[in-house]
């Protein structure tokens, strides 16, 4: 098959997906589940609006409970988009083209399902924006030696970067929709949201400008936005949350559940729209080592939390690391080690890593693991204190797993409208690395 015709099939098999999705039963029985579950979110918002935060199981002093530890688990799934994206692009590595598309929408839902919490966390959440730093007659200004106003800054940020970046990268393809679809409505769609690209070399050299210089911006934030929220830990004088160790950990932990549900997507999307030609055994085969190394240095991790509590001696450290071990919460912390790090160890044979349903389950594991750990991280340093009056249980009311189960409608019902009306892989970059490589399965 010549070049030219290559390239006229991957774009075909492409933009046949928004203009004639192939499955549209299944796409519409998922949506219909995703709109079920966003029902409760509403309903779970509703009820919150009207009777406060007191609806909720935390109380003092576990005044952080299921929504911060969700805000940190969503926000860290965003985060191996913009690896996959960002720092891959520059690196040239060809082989994220077919993956970045579905990576990078997956981190815009997820950064807007973290950024909600600490909103509804509130107690007044309709007057959320009192923490942007804006002109007003009160003279009235965000306390920025507070947790959230570095949680508004860091969010907003990441959310504006990512989305620009998505966009930018998207326009080519779009532009390709626009000029393969057959109704005038489509046509007028798809051509509003190409901004006019019409391909010209003017064009692609401002492409290239502007989508380069996002991902530079981009990457930094990897780093910067989750270090930010291990200083929500161990910016207060809590045990358990002091280590020096807590902003590599915690970067390493999110890109950790990242390529967990950037993997789990990319097994579900090459089955589901039969993209096994694009989507290669070799892309789930480096998705899933770096998911293992990711999975070790998160390890590491674990590890040195408990050297720094036994090497620096401190009595309420030594509490909280036994009490991690064998107390009340003890299941959370001996979940996160099993779910994370036991099915992980299978990716280091060749065999598993071909088997993409095995893939799948790992990456579930995964995924449960790291909310597990961000609940331990939460409930045993919060539930037992400095002094035995302050000590209290925390257990989630029915209302928190009730907003739980509508943020989970919150990612998946605008994912799904993204799989079904916007192309799902870069059609345009995976041409060029087939160019430039001949064969996909080593681009």
């Amino acid at each position: 098959m010549s070049e030219t015709a290559s390239d006229t099939r991957i774009t075909a098999e492409i933009t046949r997906i928004p203009l004639h999705h192939p499955h549209m039963r299944n796409w519409w029985l998922l949506f219909g589940l995703s709109l079920l579950l966003l029902g409760c979110f509403f309903v779970a918002a509703g009820a919150l609006f009207l009777n406060g935060v007191g609806m909720w199981g935390n109380n003092i002093p576990v005044n952080w409970g299921l929504a911060i530890s969700h805000y940190v688990w969503f926000l860290g799934i965003g985060h191996a988009g913009t690896l996959i994206s960002a720092l891959l692009l520059i690196t040239n590595a060809h082989w994220r083209n077919s993956l970045n598309r579905f990576a990078e929408a997956m981190t815009l839902f997820a950064v807007v399902c973290a950024g909600l919490y600490p909103i509804l966390h509130l107690g007044r959440p309709w007057l959320f924006y009192w923490m942007a730093p804006y002109p007003n007659t009160m003279t009235l200004y965000p306390q920025f030696k507070s947790p959230l106003s570095w949680d508004f800054f860091a969010v907003l940020t990441y959310l504006t970067v990512s989305l620009l970046f998505w966009y930018i990268g998207i326009v080519p393809d779009l532009a390709s929709v626009r000029d393969r679809a057959k109704t005038r409505r489509a046509q007028v769609l798809y051509g509003l949201a190409a901004l006019g690209w019409r391909g010209s070399g003017r064009h692609w050299a401002r492409w290239q400008q502007a989508y380069r210089l996002t991902a530079a911006i981009a990457v930094p934030l990897v780093v910067s936005v989750h270090s930010e929220i291990s200083l929500l830990f161990a910016a207060g004088p809590i045990p358990g949350w002091t280590s020096t160790v807590f902003p590599a950990y915690f970067v390493m932990g999110a890109a950790f559940s990242g390529f967990a549900v950037v993997l789990m997507i990319a097994v579900t999307l090459r089955h589901a729209l039969s993209l096994r030609d694009i989507v290669t055994e070799r892309h789930l085969d480096l998705l899933a080592r770096f998911l293992l190394a990711t999975g070790l240095m998160t390890a590491y991790g674990y590890v040195y939390e408990v050297f720094d509590a036994l090497y620096g001696g401190e009595k309420q450290d030594l509490a909280t690391l036994h009490d991690r071990f064998t107390g009340l919460y003890a299941y959370s912390y001996w979940g996160a080690v099993i779910f994370n790090f036991v099915p992980l160890q299978l990716l280091w044979f060749r065999g598993i890593r071909a088997r993409p349903a095995v893939l799948f389950l790992i990456a579930t594991s995964v995924v449960v693991g790291m909310w597990y750990e961000r609940y331990m991280l939460l409930m045993t340093a919060l539930y037992r204190d400095y002094l035995v009056s302050s000590w209290g249980e925390y257990h989630a009311s029915l209302w928190e797993w009730l907003l739980f189960a509508g943020m989970i409608g919150v990612f998946l019902a605008p994912f799904l409208l993204f799989v079904r009306f916007l192309p799902v892989i870069s059609a345009f970059e995976v041409k060029e690395a087939l160019r430039e490589t001949g064969d996909l399965r080593h681009a």
